[in-house]
């Protein structure tokens, strides 16, 4: 669906040296994209992502969100400088799925002032409150299928692949204008020099055993098929969870696309009992230990500097984030979770990686994070997703 919107009027309580236009034009899709360069070369723990990535991923041609998905992107201006931006999304699948009408905001990034992210959350509130929508949840980029949620602990460390940073303020602002929280998320951290204990281990085993469970690694050679049975867990796995909205078949795929260029087949598991495939588990090399290295482009004066960055680094990659584990309705509480979690740990020892991330998990999902926690992992960060009635 095209991008598009009309003219936004900021209430009367907003600061009258702010002001917030709907992007028009490639210069401004630009200033949109490059603001976080700005605002974050501070920050030492900020990956900066690739400019012709975001370029991909904000056009309606390339993003398979668009098919169904409504976008308007804004920034705020003081004088001539760009001092924040937002997204306004309409997610029709969404309200289809929860029998709601929220809609979103997201790709927030904002100075710290109060007055400034104040009119670009109302800029985005009466974008959505024009089409029908009662609340507003975020910040989201652009689903829960992608980054989501605000990191409000654990600032110490530089975020996983596919996972959102911010600074320590943004929390504060979006409080102050009247969004409270919705659902926290959970990172993990786990060492692969852990030990698993005991009787979990011997337990995993045990009903490997007594159920014939049969854990592979993905066949990249039949990868159209195996993305089919992944499409199926996936979607059995989450359809229960708050928020979760199926990837259609051109998203899933569109992700699968993506991520090939990164999976290490020994690391994409399938867990099998009888045959069936029941439940899979994905973990991946993370590439933001590499993608900081290019600080946002693979050229510089048309020479590929940072490609040659990137690719020098993708060699030093010591990190996995674990991305996905799901198991098929009927076959939880079953212990595939800690054989899939075992299997994944042994791996990432024997290929030589020193650790990662688990994430992200419900902070209510209780039976998830106990099995995570079971196998030594130690809650590293905390996103919080908002909500505000409109």
């Amino acid at each position: 669906m095209a991008l598009h919107a009309e003219p936004t009027h900021a209430a009367s309580s907003m600061p009258s040296d702010v002001q917030v236009t709907p992007v028009r034009g490639e210069a401004e899709r630009m200033q949109f994209i490059r603001l976080p360069y700005a605002l974050y070369k501070s920050d030492p723990h900020w990956v900066p992502p690739l400019e012709m990535e975001r370029r991909d991923f904000l056009d309606p041609k390339k993003n398979p969100f668009f098919e169904y998905g409504e976008l308007e992107l804004f920034l705020a201006r003081r004088g001539p400088d760009v001092v924040g931006r937002i997204a306004a999304i309409r997610n029709p699948r969404h309200m289809e799925i929860h029998g709601t009408k929220e809609g979103f905001f997201g790709l927030f990034e904002c100075v710290n002032d109060a007055g400034v992210a104040r009119t670009l959350l109302e800029s985005a509130a009466t974008w959505l409150r024009l089409r029908g929508m009662d609340a507003m949840l975020g910040p989201a980029n652009l689903s829960s299928n992608q980054d989501w949620g605000l990191l409000i602990d654990g600032f110490d460390t530089p975020p996983a692949v596919m996972m959102p940073h911010n600074p320590p303020y943004y929390a504060a602002l979006l409080e102050a204008c009247g969004l409270t929280k919705a659902k926290d998320l959970y990172a993990y951290e786990l060492s692969s020099s852990a030990q698993p204990p005991e009787k979990v281990v011997r337990i995993a085993e045990k009903i490997r055993v007594r159920d014939g469970v049969v854990v592979r690694p993905v066949n990249m050679k039949d990868l159209d098929a195996e993305v089919k049975r992944i499409r199926d867990i996936y979607n059995s796995a989450w359809e229960k969870n708050w928020g979760f909205v199926p990837f259609t078949d051109a998203e899933f795929d569109h992700l699968a696309k993506e991520l090939k260029t990164v999976v290490r087949p020994e690391l994409a598991l399938m867990a099998e009992v009888q045959g069936e495939p029941v439940a899979f588990s994905l973990t991946v090399p993370d590439a933001n230990q590499a993608i900081r290295a290019a600080n946002g482009r693979l050229t510089t004066f048309g020479l590929p500097i940072g490609l040659v960055k990137l690719a020098l680094a993708s060699r030093r990659i010591n990190r996995l984030r674990l991305i996905i584990l799901g198991i098929k309705e009927g076959y939880r509480r079953r212990g595939l979770d800690a054989i899939l979690y075992l299997d994944t740990l042994r791996t990432a020892k024997r290929l030589g990686y020193v650790g990662g991330e688990i994430s992200w998990t419900l902070e209510d999902n209780h039976l998830v994070n106990r099995a995570i926690e079971s196998m030594g992992a130690q809650r590293s960060k905390t996103y919080r997703v908002y909500t505000r009635a409109l």
